[in-house]
């Protein structure tokens, strides 16, 4: 049974606690938050304010870091010192300095780290990348990708609107359709990109340029009260593939609109693999397994973090 505990008791808690809770061969054994309110939504047994007394009384296999972006590294580095193995949230850190005292710290103590980028665990973006290798519908023309929403809360301390602890839409929503981009494809042959950074307000376009193909993808935090929204569309030769309202279609050219999750699919399909629907489960998971079988995180690399780093910054 792997022993996790968890730090970091916002948002992105509330998909990690309970896919570590439905595993059967995991046990949430604690969880911190300075903030004792944020740990009592929780039915885990042992709630801290103290990250070091957590770390003191308790022997873990894996730490979850889900504290802002800001905090991921200095806490990450105080668990993988103490022989644990640790996931973080994304961004990994906001320079390569970070990334890779991360990586050196993890080597030294002898410990697996990983970073949860999500995309990479996600179902529908799977799909994307299984029908672009397959060519099942010929080759790739074009995409869009998008992330909307409006301008968020501060968080904690308001830390969200201080660009040297977020680094506000580049690292917060962008750093996702850019990793799954290069993840999936590559790094383009070349990419621009224009930003209007407004007081309650930030948006991003950006345009990857593969040669064969391009895509555009664009983020915000309105200050207008937008609903948050996240979709595709990429656009081979025989198809187009859309991720629209929650829902994965793909539009054929004869007419045909294919559900890969409707019953009738799910029953009959044999063209695609459909592992979960829950893309935070499949991450933890993935990692669990990498440390309960002592085998490398092959599909999240130091590398592939550093030429998404690289970019985000120029962003930035």
């Amino acid at each position: 049974m792997l022993k996790v505990g968890l730090v970091g008791c916002g948002g992105i808690s509330g998909a990690h606690v309970p896919a570590w809770q439905e595993m059967d061969d995991v046990e949430l054994v604690a969880i911190c938050d300075i903030r004792p309110e944020k740990t009592e939504r929780y039915d885990v047994a042992k709630k801290y304010t103290d990250f070091d007394k957590m770390l003191e009384e308790n022997e873990f296999d894996i730490v979850d870091v889900c504290l802002p972006t800001f905090l991921h590294c200095e806490y990450a580095l105080r668990a993988m010192k103490k022989g644990i193995n640790v996931i973080t949230e994304k961004p990994i850190a906001l320079n390569e300095d970070d990334v890779h005292r991360l990586y050196a710290t993890a080597e030294e103590n002898k410990v697996k780290y990983m970073v949860a980028q999500v995309l990479r665990f996600w179902d529908d973006y799977d799909i994307v990348q299984q029908i672009y290798d397959s060519r099942k519908y010929g080759k790739l023309l074009s995409a869009n990708m998008w992330r909307l929403g409006s301008f968020p809360g501060g968080g904690w301390n308001q830390w969200y609107y201080n660009k040297e602890l977020s680094g506000l839409i580049p690292f917060d929503l962008h750093i996702h359709d850019l990793d799954f981009l290069m993840y999936a494809f590559g790094a383009p042959k070349s990419y621009s990109f224009k930003r209007q950074e407004l007081p309650e307000q930030d948006y991003l376009s950006a345009v990857y340029d593969y040669g064969d193909f391009f895509v555009t993808a664009e983020a915000s935090w309105f200050k207008a009260k937008y609903p948050f929204g996240m979709g595709f569309r990429f656009q081979f030769e025989e198809a187009l593939v859309a991720l629209e309202n929650k829902e994965l279609t793909i539009y054929d050219c004869e007419g045909n609109r294919i559900k890969p999750y409707s019953a009738e699919a799910t029953e009959n399909q044999s063209d695609f693999e459909l592992p979960s629907a829950n893309a935070y489960a499949n991450e933890l998971r993935y990692f669990a397994d990498c440390v309960k079988n002592d085998q490398p995180v092959e599909k999240v690399t130091k590398e592939s973090l550093l030429a998404v780093l690289k970019i985000l910054n120029e962003m930035k």
